[in-house]
């Protein structure tokens, strides 16, 4: 595997073992020149561990890890050309913030000329030029959050990885945060890192996600792609709140028509993009995401029966919880709208932007 002209990062055949277990896993991937690249996942699928494999706090078992096409995998981590942003802030607590700011550069003997700019510079970016002369304890959490950026940013390096960086925050820090990092990704063009697993920092923020489970990358893609047409059952079911239905059943022939059939119920699924032919009698998993099933308006040709089981008002969307064919499911509609339990009510189904998987292998068919 070659890296490409424009790659930032590249990461070969990597794998990583503590002793007998092994935590990444053959993993090949390729970030390229200015991209913003999200690592998606649970607790303990292995994200931060390769974060920190590419940083160099970490010593890999096999692979190879390139930065700007320079073979990095045994350098020091001051030597990769990388500036981390980890979830704990990690600033001198006894430090002025100037002082957070530029003591790396100093040890790395920069001119003061240089650091003074540098310093400056990042302070602007984040809007902390009035915190320059505090001390951490005097800062918020997202005061603290932008100054560890800065730190990073002060390194003036091509490559910035962050680790959970919005996870100790508030909802609403973390929202206005989110933003900020967008913002500077835009405007310094830099290639970045992110770690969550926070599904709507990794679809407001990236170029791509990487998800990951197990050590291993489930599916790499834009969010778009993500969404709506997800690689296998379990990236389905790990993107989106609430999650995707899923109704077990198989595929069955109605004359010239394609059915997913299930509990009795037949679902036609003629509009949907298979990637080869759906054969009759394969058992098979359909997937359809809660704002996708229009509810006794707009429903189309085909119309099913279904009871409102519970209601849940969220201001600008309502979430309703409904019984059909032996099944629960979830669907989104306008605020405005209400529901009692108990209601009878009418569903259509958008079969194009639904999502079909093989029972046994759960991958996309």
């Amino acid at each position: 595997m070659t890296s490409s002209m424009n790659s930032s990062v590249s990461i070969k055949d990597l794998s990583l073992n503590f002793g007998a277990v092994s935590v990444l896993k053959d993993l090949n991937l390729e970030i390229n020149d200015g991209e913003f690249l999200v690592l998606l996942g649970s607790s303990g699928c292995g994200k931060s561990t390769l974060l920190n494999c590419i940083a160099g706090l970490l010593d890999i078992s096999e692979g190879q890890i390139h930065i700007k096409g320079r073979n990095v995998t045994w350098e020091e981590p001051k030597d990769r050309g990388i500036g981390m942003v980890f979830q704990s802030y990690a600033l001198y607590p006894q430090m002025t913030v100037e002082k957070n700011l530029s003591f790396g550069l100093q040890v790395a003997k920069i001119p003061q000329s240089d650091i003074d700019k540098r310093v400056a510079r990042a302070s602007e970016i984040l809007q902390i030029q009035p915190l320059l002369k505090r001390k951490p304890a005097e800062l918020s959490g997202g005061q603290r959050q932008r100054v560890a950026i800065g730190r990073a940013l002060v390194r003036d390096v091509d490559v910035f990885l962050f680790d959970e960086p919005l996870s100790n925050l508030d909802a609403k820090l973390r929202s206005e945060l989110r933003v900020e990092i967008k913002r500077l990704h835009q405007s310094l063009k830099n290639t970045m890192i992110y770690v969550t697993h926070d599904q709507i920092e990794a679809l407001t923020l990236a170029d791509r996600i990487a998800i990951m489970k197990n050590g291993e990358i489930q599916q790499l893609a834009d969010p778009t792609t993500i969404y709506n047409k997800p690689k296998s059952l379990f990236v389905a079911g790990f993107i989106g709140s609430p999650s995707m239905n899923f109704l077990r059943g198989e595929i069955a022939k109605r004359g010239d028509a394609t059915v997913f059939t299930a509990n009795g119920v037949d679902f036609n699924v003629d509009a949907y993009e298979a990637n080869g032919p759906l054969q009759a009698g394969r058992k098979v998993t359909l997937g359809v995401r809660p704002e996708h099933i229009k509810v006794n308006e707009n429903l189309g040709a085909e119309v099913h029966d279904a009871t409102v089981d519970i209601e849940e008002p969220m201001g600008a969307d309502n979430l309703l919880w409904l019984k059909h064919a032996g099944h629960t499911m979830a669907v989104r509609i306008n605020g405005a709208r209400r529901f009692n339990p108990g209601s009878a009510v009418k569903l259509g189904f958008d079969m194009s932007l639904a999502s079909i998987f093989d029972a046994e292998t759960e991958q996309r068919l």
